[in-house]
């Protein structure tokens, strides 16, 4: 990353001493969720979808990806936790909130921010298929194959990245950078890694 991008990348002042690098420019985001969007309208064809955005991290996404879609569809979100204030996974899932809709002979989209060990993934996904929707699929705008402890069918995959400590776009570090519309790499110092 030059320092021409960072300069000139809408970030918060205060921000700006944390970060590393910008590991997935806005543009690039827009052009995969256009991406992603087609490839879902051509799967969903003919057939009503829910969206089911994972909270908090996927509330930008969710709502991206819900504009660009041509094929109905619905949405709703579910809060589930495994991090708190860490940096990596606890392994300990517990939903925080609930679906407010009946989701039986429905098709469900899974709507992830990320996926890094895959284990609150693995467990969302096992608890939304005891519910008998029609079909189960998920989307996730990152994915850190590096990290996954548990294999599963992520149909829909916007980025790989490494294994380091992202932000933007969504993701949170401590309830901070959410709102950045790049996906960047904090400084180790700025999180204690």
């Amino acid at each position: 990353m030059s320092d021409a991008s960072l300069t000139n990348a809408r970030i918060p002042d205060e921000y700006r001493p944390n970060i590393e690098e910008i590991l997935i420019p806005a543009a690039d985001i827009a052009a995969k969720l256009d991406e992603l969007a087609a490839q879902i309208d051509r799967d969903y064809a003919g057939r009503e979808l829910l969206l089911v955005g994972v909270l908090k991290g996927a509330i930008f996404l969710v709502s991206d990806l819900h504009r660009r879609l041509g094929v109905p569809a619905a949405m709703d979100f579910m809060a589930v936790s495994s991090y708190g204030s860490a940096t990596t996974s606890s392994g300990v899932v517990r939903i925080l909130k609930d679906l407010d809709t009946q989701i039986e002979g429905l098709h469900v989209l899974v709507v992830e921010d990320i996926v890094d060990s895959g284990l609150t993934l693995d467990y969302l996904l096992k608890n939304l298929r005891s519910r008998k929707p029609a079909s189960v699929e998920v989307l996730s705008l990152l994915t850190k194959p590096s990290r996954r402890e548990v294999d599963l069918p992520i149909r829909y995959v916007g980025f790989e990245v490494p294994d380091v400590f992202v932000v933007g776009y969504g993701l949170d570090f401590a309830e901070h950078y959410r709102g950045l519309s790049d996906i960047v790499t904090l400084k180790p110092e700025a999180y204690g890694g």
